[in-house]
Parts: C-alpha cells; structure tokens; sequence
C-alpha cells in the first residue's frame, strides 16, 4: 500500500497545537473504538475528565463526568502528535509513505483525502509555553467567537488559546486579543514564546463518499460535526470504513450511512437550533450544559429523537446559507482562509 502526501511531512497544516478528540457523540470511548479498528493510540491522548466553562456573562461552571469529556491531542509533525502516532503504525505494517507526492490522476484503487474544501470555521490563536496548572476551559460568548466558543487548554507546561469562528472571519485578530484578555483576567493565562496559528474547517453534508468511483475521507467527502467543529473522529472513522470497503469488497456508501449519518444529521439539527435561538437561547443551553453531567448532556444532544427527525429537513435545507460570512470577501482580509487557503481549493465561503 502507497500513501502519497503532497507536502514534505504529515501534519503540515497544524501548528503543535492542542486540539480535543470528543468523546460524547456516542456510548463507547473513541479510543476504544480505534482499537477495535487496529488503531492503538501511540501518540498523545491525555483524558479531560473535568474543566471550567464560561457562559455568555462570565459566570464560571466547573465541567465533569464520570468518564472523559475528551482526549487532548496534539496536531502536526511533533513526536507525540496524533499524526506522527498513526504514521508509525502505518509503517510498521509496511505502508509505503511518498512525501512530496500529489497525485493528479488517480487509477486503480484509492483512498482520496485531501482535506477541507473551503473554509466554513476558523481558528485563530496562539501556542506557547507556560508555568501554568494544567487545565481545559471554554467560552461561549460572541464578543470572543461569534456563532462559536473560545477556548484554552493546557498540558505539561504547554498551551493552546484560540477563538473558533463560525463569522465574522474578517475580524478574528479582534476576537483572538479579546480571548486572550477574557482568560488573563478568568483563568489567569500566562503565555512565553507565544506563536500563532490558525485553521479552518469545512462544513457540508455529503450527498456521496465517493468521487471518480473512489472512497473520499474525512473533510474532503465533507465528515464533520457541524455543532462545534470536533472532526477528528470523523475523519478517523471514515478512513477505518473506506479501508473495510476496498479489503473487504464492501459497498463504501452503505459503510459510512450506516455508521456516521446519524450522528451528523443531528449536529446539522444542533447548529440549526443553536443558529436560531438567538444570544439569549444560547445562554440557556449553556448553562444546561455547563450545569451538570456534561458528556451526559451532549450525548442527549447527539442521539436521535422525535425533535431531530422532525426539524431535520428544514435544517439541512439552511444549513448552507447559515455559514455564509458576507464579511469575508477576499479583499484586504487575513483571516486564516484567505492567508493560507490552498491553490484551487481556495472558494468564496
């Protein structure tokens, strides 16, 4: 097997920084079922079992549950980074990694994943070095992160702050500085040598996995929670079910409908809710959230039901224009998209 990966190392598009591996969105932990894959977890995945949030007016609520809320993973090309982990393992069992290798016409079998389409979130931020307690915090307040959440995590006297925009991109050096100054003054964020990064997600609801007849993974085939932006599972998983479709001789559409489409018509349904509620909703739902057993809360959120079904349609049919930012038209902006959105790859969002 031959992976080729177009730039000179994995991870390129990340920065060192920490990121989260939900572990809500269903009953068993996610690194059990990257186990259950073959997929051991030798890179860094720290469990977050508790934190603090913020809601809209500061108030602070302590996060907790009896099993992690999330694994704190970082991204890039470091030795503990989840793509340095998967790379070895790839290539313990003899997989062939090409760098420097893009492929312009694909024949015989493949995979295809070549990562976001467009930029639908950003994040916007800094990684740094700290004396700081290890600690996760988040906000959901829009003068920090419009239609999104602010967040902090820290781990072995290393950090990640960022706001992570679902609007408004054209502004986001404003919402990073007023991030920064909500933690200094909330969980007293101390940052040396900070460095900035940034990222950006794609939103979409996929009408096929394939494209050319070949499996497509991950943000590319358009796998993504679209509540929060937390695709990591997804893009592990689909590559888990386009492997089977391919060793297997299974039917790859029927493979990924029938084991992530539930999961993201609800989060289409979420962020419609979350969309339409207003500031003031969003304050209620972030106080039930912050209020009790977290990972409880979320599954709730995630698992079908009557109120999915029924707004389900209606959803999905504004689901595109709610993600439109007429703020970003490409002209003097520098947001993360417009900085580093790659060749063709490059739309309007």
């Amino acid at each position: 097997m031959i992976v080729h990966e177009w730039h000179s190392q994995l991870g390129s598009r990340f920065h060192a920084d920490y990121q989260g591996l939900e572990n809500w969105s269903t009953t068993t932990d996610v690194l059990l079922d990257f186990q259950r894959a073959g997929i051991e977890p030798e890179f860094l995945a720290h469990p977050v079992k508790k934190g603090y949030g913020f809601d809209a007016e500061g108030t602070r609520h302590e996060l907790s549950s009896d099993r992690p809320l999330f694994y704190l993973v970082e991204r890039g090309g470091g030795p503990e980074s989840l793509e340095q982990g998967l790379l070895k393992q790839a290539q313990s069992l003899g997989v062939e990694v090409r760098f420097d290798s893009r492929v312009e016409t694909v024949t015989g079998s493949a995979i295809l994943a070549a990562g976001p389409r467009r930029a639908d979130i950003i994040a916007s931020g800094f990684v740094f070095d700290t004396d700081m307690a290890d600690g996760a915090f988040i906000v959901f307040d829009d003068d920090l992160a419009p239609s999104g959440y602010a967040y902090l995590l820290v781990h072995r006297g290393r950090g990640t702050v960022a706001s992570c925009l679902f609007s408004d991109f054209k502004r986001q050096k404003l919402y990073v500085e007023r991030t920064c100054a909500f933690f200094a003054n909330t969980a007293d964020l101390k940052m040396m040598n900070p460095r900035p990064f940034g990222g950006f997600g794609n939103l979409r609801f996929p009408h096929t996995g394939l494209q050319g007849g070949h499996p497509v993974i991950g943000e590319h085939a358009g796998f993504q929670d679209a509540l929060a932006g937390f695709g990591l599972r997804y893009s592990v998983l689909s590559g888990v079910l386009a492997a089977r479709s391919l060793l297997e001789g299974r039917d790859y559409q029927a493979l990924w409908r029938g084991n992530l489409l539930r999961g993201m018509k609800a989060s289409i349904v979420n962020r419609f809710l979350f969309n339409t509620v207003g500031r003031r909703g969003r304050g209620f739902v972030t106080r039930k959230l912050l209020g009790g057993d977290t990972v409880r809360f979320l599954h709730s959120l995630y698992s079908p039901s009557l109120l999915h079904h029924a707004l389900y349609p209606i959803a999905r049919h504004r689901f595109r224009a709610s993600l439109r930012d007429p703020s970003c038209d490409h002209q003097d902006c520098s947001c993360v998209w417009c900085e580093h959105g790659l060749g063709d790859n490059h739309e309007n969002h």
